[in-house]
């Protein structure tokens, strides 16, 4: 038999070959994953093929994508959305899973076939291929990610990059200074378009002499003056180059005085009383011959700036207050049962673990001693210095809290902004090293305290406590909390202007950036909120239930202005507790009440009358209770337990157990918006009504049935800023109040029926505990249930039993 050879194909085929979809590929789609880059920003590393994990039991809606490495940010890029992620909260400069790097605080890589974990820093060899990377940030979120089908290598550079960046030796290494000359600055050195990253702002800042002598006027302090004796930074380097001072004290003297107190800090005068008391902090003499000269000659002209020349009162803070290394030590604790510890272990004891942490003490400890000086000064009529150390921590939080119950204007949001960069950022509050935005050795670790999260927490508290109050609310504080990692804005990256001063000219002098007119390169201030968020994002800020100065009503369809009637004389909601008690203080004669056994304390006839000695700030506090709130007014926060609660949208945000679907705080806040949204719809077509002459009726479409009894009986106190702080407003502020104050808004359809709530908003509104991975999720949790409202169960076999 003869072997046949194959024949060759004769036939050719003239059509293209058909082409397989190239955009189903995942390798391709992952390359075509870029992050978007502000300016200065440029990336450093990244690796393919990385998952996102959602959940901790499953991996079914885990998120696949590009893992990203810039000299800003941790960027994690896909294609795929969250599920069940309608509300868009969208930032300016980060994107939906970005995490600045200032943010992190620990970078743990795994490797789970040879079983090892290691803490990586900065400049540290990593000997094994990572499998799994978690990072653990400060503003108490857990992102993990896996690395099961990305290449190896490119996965440990990814975590080696993250380690190296998130932990800088030097300030000038901070993404700041990049942004800043990038955006600000042109190749050439000079500014681009006459850009102002400063500009069309309303929030002062107190770098200037006219800021200070507003602040003066508004609060009537007619003896205190500006002094520029610290011009150029050459007496003190923490202090401003403007503050007040008493008048009585010529710029010779200060000068002569600087050298005794510790870190050259003049004694800096913080607010006045309507009635002539000031409030002043110092810091320590450091010279022990000169102590008692310079405290009469200090405590002299204070008397003298008094209108009735009381004497002056002293208070310790070190000695009164807990120090930065304990405050740090409780939020260690409370972030190791909020978001670390898992249910099984530590959900029995939750409220007893919440309080050995010690930070509600903290809290109650702060706004105690704050409402001690806030009867001094209004009940006494007698100044106060705070005397602190070096006056740059525990003065700046008491200060701050001391304003707020006193003076209206600083529950106002720009009066608030004005308080922070007063007290704050120009007092020389050590924020680089407070925050530890550096690479963290030992020392700078012993540096490192929350003390301005612990007052936004005192800060809650009270406005949990008066709503009506305050202005912003608390989205608008933790937003502002967060605000603390995003290394661009210079209100929370230096230690004092000075040393911003310092670094931003050395920084131009490297890069050949020509400063012009300009000291120093002039970084963002964080009150410019346009660069963060939209307008109508911004209105998240506003507090629907502000009463502000001077606001107006629609009664019968007249305006009226608001003011509250001839005050009544109520009874002690805490009537029945003893005197010390009421107010969460206790004595030393009294003992807290046994469990069952409150009804022995209130009853006499069943044991012996004891009537403890009442001391003058308890009954001045008893008084002022025994009365209703004022919201502009003084406002004396409640210390006791069942009133101090946990800053529930703060700490437990990220834990996907502790949110409650179309509840908490936002679903309120989403129908006072809209009835408030309502309410100034109805004001403004009134008025439209009444000016117009020309028809009987109204040009625009006519006004829809209100709400019943809303026209005729409306709150009489609907929001309104404060006719003190109208001044002309920005562009975008002026699009904001165009579009209205509120974010949820009116239509045609919820005037005439009652509005649904939107299926995006929870108690963690507008934050999203999706893709954070806190802890393992369990579903009918104790905690879960407390947060509820529900009962609280006994064990977790007792909820597996009833489960059954």
């Amino acid at each position: 038999m003869f072997s046949v050879k194959p024949l060759k194909p004769t036939f050719k085929s003239y059509l293209p070959p058909v082409q397989t979809d190239l955009k189903k590929s995942p390798q391709l789609t992952i390359r075509k994953l870029e992050a978007k880059l502000l300016p200065g920003e440029i990336v450093v590393n990244e690796a393919n093929f990385v998952r996102k994990c959602i959940g901790a039991d499953s991996s079914q809606d885990d998120l696949w994508g590009k893992l990203i490495c810039t000299n800003f940010k941790v960027s994690f890029i896909t294609h795929n959305s969250l599920p069940q992620q309608n509300f868009k909260y969208v930032h300016r400069l980060l994107g939906e899973h970005d995490v600045p790097l200032a943010c992190v605080e620990q970078v743990v890589t795994v490797n789970d076939v040879k079983g090892k974990q290691k803490v990586l820093g900065s400049n540290k060899k990593l000997k094994f291929n990572p499998t799994e990377l978690i990072l653990y940030c400060k503003d108490l979120r857990i992102l993990r990610f896996r690395f099961d089908q990305a290449g190896p290598e490119s996965a440990k550079k990814v975590c080696l990059a993250i380690a190296h960046y998130s932990q800088p030796a030097d300030p000038q290494l901070l993404f700041g200074f990049e942004y800043v000359s990038s955006r600000y600055y042109g190749s050439s050195g000079e500014r681009v378009n006459g850009v102002d990253p400063g500009g069309g702002q309303q929030t002062p800042l107190f770098d200037r002499p006219s800021d200070w002598d507003r602040e003066i006027k508004r609060t009537g302090a007619s003896e205190w003056r500006v002094c520029s004796v610290n011009e150029g930074y050459t007496i003190s380097p923490s202090l401003p180059e403007y503050f007040v001072v008493p008048a009585s004290l010529a710029d010779q003297d200060l000068k002569q005085y600087a050298c005794s107190f510790t870190g050259q800090r003049i004694p800096l005068w913080c607010w006045n009383h309507p009635n002539g008391s000031a409030l002043v902090r110092m810091s320590s003499i450091s010279d022990p011959q000169q102590q008692r000269k310079l405290d009469q000659r200090i405590c002299s002209a204070i008397t003298k700036s008094h209108p009735q020349r009381c004497d002056v009162f002293k208070t310790d803070l070190d000695k009164q207050l807990p120090n930065i290394q304990e405050v740090q030590a409780a939020l260690v604790r409370l972030r190791q049962i909020c978001v670390i510890e898992p249910f099984e272990e530590s959900e029995e004891k939750w409220l007893s673990s919440l309080e050995s942490s010690r930070w509600m003490d903290y809290v109650r400890a702060f706004l105690r001693h704050a409402m001690e000086v806030v009867y001094t000064l209004e009940g006494k009529h007698t100044s106060v210095i705070l005397l602190e150390e070096e006056d740059r921590d525990l003065s700046c939080v008491v200060a701050s809290l001391v304003q707020l119950m006193l003076d209206p204007h600083c529950r106002s949001l720009l009066g608030f902004q004005a308080l922070v960069q007063k007290e704050w950022v120009m007092a020389g509050h050590r924020f680089l090293d407070r925050c530890n935005h550096l690479k963290r050795s030992e020392e700078r670790r012993k540096e490192e305290s929350p003390l301005f999260l612990l007052f936004l927490d005192c800060v809650w508290q009270l406005l949990n406590q008066y709503p009506s109050a305050f202005e912003f609310t608390e989205t608008y504080l933790t937003v502002l909390s967060d605000s603390m990692w995003i290394p661009i804005f210079s209100t929370f990256l230096f230690n004092c202007p000075k040393q911003r001063a310092e670094h931003s000219r050395d920084f131009a002098r490297s890069r050949s950036i020509r400063l012009g007119q300009d000291q120093a390169l002039r970084f963002p201030a964080v009150w410019d909120w346009s660069q963060q968020f939209s307008p109508k994002d911004q209105t998240l800020f506003n507090n629907p239930l502000y009463v502000g100065k001077g606001a107006t009503c629609v009664q019968n369809g007249a305006v009226k202005t608001f003011k509250r009637t001839k005050q009544k004389s109520y009874s002690s909601t805490l009537r029945g507790l003893p005197p010390a008690l009421r107010n969460g203080q206790l004595s030393d004669l009294d003992t807290l009440p046994r469990r069952n056994s409150l009804v022995l304390r209130l009853r006499p006839e069943l044991g012996p009358a004891r009537e403890p000695c009442e001391t003058p700030c308890e009954r001045f506090v008893r008084e002022r209770f025994s009365r209703p709130a004022d919201p502009q007014g003084m406002l004396l926060p409640q210390l006791l337990p069942s009133h101090l609660l946990l800053w529930r949208l703060y700490f437990l945000r990220w834990v996907p157990e502790a949110r409650i679907p179309r509840g908490g705080p936002a679903t309120a806040f989403h129908k006072l918006s809209l009835l408030v949204d309502e309410i100034h719809t109805l004001q403004s077509r009134l008025r439209h009504y009444n000016t117009s002459n020309s028809t009987p009726t109204p040009t625009g479409p006519p006004p829809p049935a209100p709400a019943p009894g809303l026209a005729l009986s409306p709150p009489p106190n609907p929001p309104q800023r404060p006719h003190s702080l109208t001044r002309p407003q920005p562009e975008h502020q002026q699009q904001q109040q165009h579009h209205g104050r509120m974010y949820f808004r009116t239509s045609s359809s919820t005037l005439t029926g009652t509005p649904c709530t939107p299926d995006y908003l929870s108690s963690s509104f507008p934050f999203s505990p999706e893709g954070n991975l806190c802890r393992r999720g369990l579903l009918g949790t104790p905690l879960s249930k407390l947060l509820s409202g529900a009962r609280i169960w006994l064990s977790t076999e007792t909820l597996a039993n009833e489960a059954l």
